[in-house]
Order: C-alpha cells, then sequence, then structure tokens
C-alpha cells in the first residue's frame, strides 16, 4: 500500500508531503476540491512515479526541476512484486522507495530503493503495485477489442493465451517457411539450369585465387619486353666488363696490403666478400636477361584470360575470391534444390504437428473462456444490481467463427464483446450503442471491483470515474466504492459528496496565492472541516442550516472518521 508521497516543484505544487500509513489494512482516502483547484497534478504525479511520459512543462516556474517520491509497504505474500525487486538488485524489503527527478532539460532519473532504475523496470513495479481507473478507461469499455482482454485477466487466462499465442507465431513462420520452399519449387528447374549455367562458366574458367594480380604483372612485363631487354643488357654489359676486370684487381690489391699490414685484414675481407656478392648479381642480372623475350603471342593470351576474368567479375563479383566464393553457394544451392522434396515433406510434417497442437491449445482455451464468461456474467449483474441497476443486463456475446487454423488469431478463435442491458426487458447491445457516461462509470468500477479481487494490487486510484453519475446511483456508487476499500487501499478523487463523506482519511486540494505565486495545497480535513466540505460540495454558497444536518447525516452514515 501507499505510504507516503512527496512532491516539489510540480506544476502550482511547490512541496507537499502526504502520509497515508494512518491505514491499518485497506481504507478509503478521498480529495476533494473545486475545479481547477489541482486535483490533477495528483495524478500527474501518480503518472510519473508509474514511469510515464514527463513534459518539462510541468515544471514548476522559476525550479531547475520536479521532484516526486513515493514510499510503498510490499504484502509479504506478493512474492511475484518480491522476486522482481530482488532479480533488479534493489533488495527484499518490505518497504519500497520509487523516486523520479524531471530536470528543466527534459531528462528523467529514476530511482529504485536508492538505485538508479529504468522507466521500464518502474513501470513494471508500479503495475503490481497501483491500479488507476480514469474517466478515460471507460472508453476502453467501448473498444470490443479490450473485452477478451478483460475476460482473460478475470479468468487468469493470461499464461494460457501467451502460450497459444507463442505456438501461433511458430505456425505462422513454419508455415511461410513452406510456402517460400513450395514457391521456390515451382522455379525449380529454371532456377536449377541457371545455377548449372552460372558454375559451367566459373568452373570452366579454372581461377586461382589472386591469378588476376599475377596476370596484370605479367602483362605489364610483356608490354615493355623489349625496354626491359634492352635495359638490362646495358646494365649487364656495364657490370661484367668494366667492372668485372676491376673487381678481379681491387681484391688482389687488398690481399697484398693484408699481408704487408694485418691490421687492414678485416678490411680486405669484408672488401673482398662485396666484390663477391656483386659477381653474383651479375650473374643474377644475366639470368634475368636471358630470360626475357618479346612475345606478342603470349602478351595476347594473358589479356584474354584478363578479359575473361573481367566478365566472370562483372557477373558474380569484385573479385577472383568472390568468384569462387559464389561458386561454392551456388554448389549448396544446387544441392539444396536436389533435397527440396524431402525438406517441404518435412516442413509439412512439422506444420502438422504444430497445428495439431495450436488447435488443441486453441480449444482448451476456448472451453475456459466460455466458463470463465458465464462467471463474469453472473459476478457482473451481482455488481451492477449493487449499482442500482435494478434487473440490468450483462452478457459477453461471441461471434461465430469456423474453428481453422487459418481463422486462429494469436489470442484464439474468441471474437467476444460486451453486450448490456439497462433497463429490464429490453435486449442487451453492444456497449458503445446504448451506454450512457453515467452508466459506463458504474460498468467500469464493477469491472475494476472485479478484477481487484483477481490481483495482489493492494491501492485502487479512481480520477473522478463519478463523472455523470447523481441521486440513487451516486450512493451506490459510494457504498461500491467503501466496500472495496474494505480489502483494498482505494484513493478517490471525485466532486461527489456521497463518496467523500465515506472516506476514512479525507485530504482538499485548494488554490492560494500568496508573495505574487499561485499554488496548490493539499490539507487533511479535520471533522469540523470535513462538514465545511461537504456543505460545499452539496450547495456551494447557498448552504443552508439544511444542507449541514444533511452533510453531517452523510458522514454518519458512511462511517467516516477525521
Amino acid at each position: 500500500m501507499l505510504c507516503e508521497l512527496r512532491v516539489k516543484n510540480l506544476a502550482l505544487i511547490e512541496s507537499l508531503e502526504l502520509e497515508f500509513d494512518q491505514l491499518e489494512s485497506g481504507g478509503l482516502v478521498v480529495m476533494t476540491g473545486e475545479t481547477g483547484a489541482g486535483k490533477s497534478i495528483m495524478m500527474r504525479a501518480i503518472h510519473l512515479l508509474s514511469g510515464g511520459r514527463a513534459s518539462t512543462d510541468w515544471i514548476r516556474s522559476g525550479a531547475e526541476s520536479c521532484e516526486v517520491e513515493a514510499l510503498f509497504e510490499i504484502n509479504p505474500r506478493h512474492h511475484q512484486l518480491l522476486r522482481k525487486l530482488e532479480e533488479g538488485g534493489f533488495g527484499h524489503e518490505p518497504s519500497l522507495v520509487i523516486k523520479r527527478l524531471v530536470s528543466d532539460s527534459g531528462r528523467s532519473r529514476f530511482y529504485v530503493n536508492g538505485s538508479l532504475a529504468t522507466a521500464r523496470i518502474v513501470s513494471e513495479l508500479t503495475t503490481e503495485l497501483l491500479s488507476v481507473a480514469s474517466q478515460h478507461d471507460h472508453q476502453q469499455l467501448l473498444q470490443p477489442a479490450l473485452h477478451l482482454d478483460y475476460l482473460d485477466t478475470l479468468g487468469d487466462l493470461w499464461p494460457d493465451r501467451l502460450q497459444l499465442g507463442a505456438i501461433h507465431k511458430k505456425w505462422q513462420d513454419k508455415l511461410k517457411a513452406l510456402n517460400d520452399i513450395r514457391q521456390q519449387e515451382q522455379e525449380k528447374e529454371q532456377r536449377q539450369d541457371f545455377l548449372r549455367f552460372q558454375l559451367g562458366e566459373i568452373n570452366e574458367a579454372a581461377l586461382q585465387p589472386g591469378e588476376d594480380d599475377v596476370l596484370l604483372a605479367e602483362k605489364k612485363r610483356l608490354k615493355n619486353a623489349q625496354a626491359l631487354i634492352n635495359l638490362s643488357q646495358a646494365t649487364h654489359h656495364l657490370l661484367s666488363h668494366e667492372l668485372m676486370d676491376n673487381l678481379v684487381t681491387l681484391r688482389q690489391n687488398l690481399a697484398q696490403l693484408a699481408a704487408i699490414d694485418p691490421g687492414v685484414a678485416k678490411l680486405s675481407e669484408d672488401i673482398s666478400g662485396y666484390t663477391f656478392l656483386a659477381e653474383d648479381y651479375v650473374n643474377e642480372l644475366k639470368e634475368y636477361r636471358d630470360s626475357l623475350e618479346h612475345d606478342p603471342y603470349r602478351l595476347e593470351q594473358v589479356a584474354e584470360r584478363l578479359d575473361l576474368i573481367q566478365q566472370l567479375k562483372r557477373k558474380y563479383g569484385v573479385s577472383v575470391e568472390s568468384i569462387l566464393e559464389f561458386a561454392v553457394q551456388g554448389e549448396l544451392e544446387l544441392q539444396h534444390l536436389d533435397n527440396m522434396d524431402k525438406e517441404i515433406a518435412a516442413l509439412d510434417k512439422e506444420l502438422t504437428a504444430i497445428e495439431r497442437e495450436m488447435c488443441e491449445k486453441a480449444r482448451l482455451l476456448s472451453e475456459k473462456r466460455k466458463m470463465t464468461a458465464a462467471t463474469l456474467e453472473t459476478a457482473m449483474m451481482a455488481e451492477l444490481s449493487s449499482l442500482s441497476f435494478n434487473q440490468a443486463g450483462f452478457q459477453m456475446v461471441w461471434k461465430e467463427v469456423e474453428q481453422l487454423p487459418s481463422t486462429m488469431k494469436p489470442s484464439g478463435w474468441e471474437r467476444g464483446e460486451f453486450f448490456f442491458s439497462a433497463n429490464p426487458g429490453e435486449p442487451a447491445k453492444p456497449l458503445a450503442k446504448i451506454a450512457s457516461g453515467g452508466e459506463l462509470s458504474r460498468l467500469m468500477l464493477a469491472m475494476k471491483c472485479l478484477l481487484a479481487r483477481k490481483d495482489m494490487v493492494e491501492t485502487v486510484i479512481f480520477d473522478e470515474v463519478d463523472a455523470g453519475i447523481g441521486g440513487e446511483a451516486a450512493e451506490a456508487v459510494a457504498r461500491k466504492i467503501q466496500e472495496l476499500s474494505a480489502h483494498h487501499q482505494v484513493f478517490c478523487i471525485t466532486h461527489l459528496p456521497q463518496i467523500a463523506a465515506r472516506g476514512t482519511l479525507h485530504f482538499q486540494v485548494s488554490k492560494t496565492v500568496g508573495g505574487g505565486r499561485t499554488q496548490s495545497a493539499v490539507i487533511r480535513l479535520s471533522a469540523e472541516s470535513r462538514v465545511r466540505e461537504i456543505v460545499r460540495m452539496l450547495a456551494g454558497d447557498s448552504a443552508t442550516e439544511q444542507t449541514q444536518a444533511w452533510a453531517k447525516d452523510l458522514l454518519m452514515k458512511g462511517g467516516a472518521c477525521a
């Protein structure tokens, strides 16, 4: 349950600290005030705590950031929430503090028990802590697509539904794979012929990795063969005639020097070594010169080979290596096409098995939904009866769908919609066609009461769900909300005095002006102040002694305490 709420610099609120831990278990907290006093700011604070989107416009003028912080006490039996906290590294204490900071730069920071957290984690945690019902939720009842969601929640059928959705996804993937391969089979022979032609063209070329680079170098040598021959011949002539004779004389002179003066023996040895190395280079140069020839025919062969490689590059890849890789992949595809009949048979067998499992899961889910729908109709009739819908009709109407794999959705075969009749003797019709705003409010309240009994969420917040309600219906709604507060902590932002009078705690929201600034204030009302607030809600500025008596009577009947 929510024990404390602290707000700083949010819209018209400068600083606010509210405590609700006076409630031992459950209890009804009501918030009232004039229209525009700032009651919606409280919902904005809850929205921020729940990981919702923030706007810098919400930061109080002149402040650099706003801050919202809440303390919750966790039910020891709420194992799922406790497990999430422990898995997230936020401890496993019975107390939980969630905090959010929004800066004027637009950035937000979330904290869970003092540790940084993400918006997703905070959203998951607050979903386990809070359930919010607003006027917007009434409109959800007008969307038939969401009615099945309500039914599955009330019947605890979401695990079955999610399991069916996973199998349905697997079935769709397998069906797509089978259709794709069957489409390929229709084009099989044409594709095989084309692949064989391509592979034949590549294999016939007998390419070698790096061959194009070798050929380009050879082509360059062949094109410049005569120039290479002339240069190498002239160079060899210089080395072999003038230089070689001198090298012999040089070695002889050095030998004589070393014989006379041993101190130059090392120098003589080194220089003599270089002369022998020079002779080796002369021989290498001679071999290179003798290897050269002017061969126009070979040049033509190399050019043709390079042209062939270039043609293959344009078709199959930017390099010889990529052409060879294309050939490898082509061989694999050919093998795949040759084995296609076997693959189709295997996929068809897998698909049949998945379809059988999927249809069985869907059939069992359908049976559970029909039983849940019957229970829901009975429960809703009882809830609506307590909300001054005497002999109203509520039922889940199913649209007939042929139960085939092709007609199934991830949620199953069911296409259901809530039908309602507010008056006895009148046939039930879709909510969107007959329900008024006040009727929708009570329908949603009845649904929320049923949902609240199904989950571990301890705090339920109603934001002006009493719109369009008055008279006897208002009294019935007040009783129902008070009934819910017997086993849940309920917050109710309301304009109805009948609801306000039943609050265990009563807070008033008002606007004040001080120092040239407007700000909203939230104060807990004393017993005497509650009477004045109920009087204002009943008659505004036209209060009489009768209004005073009526307000006190409402508080007494509601059994509320200040």
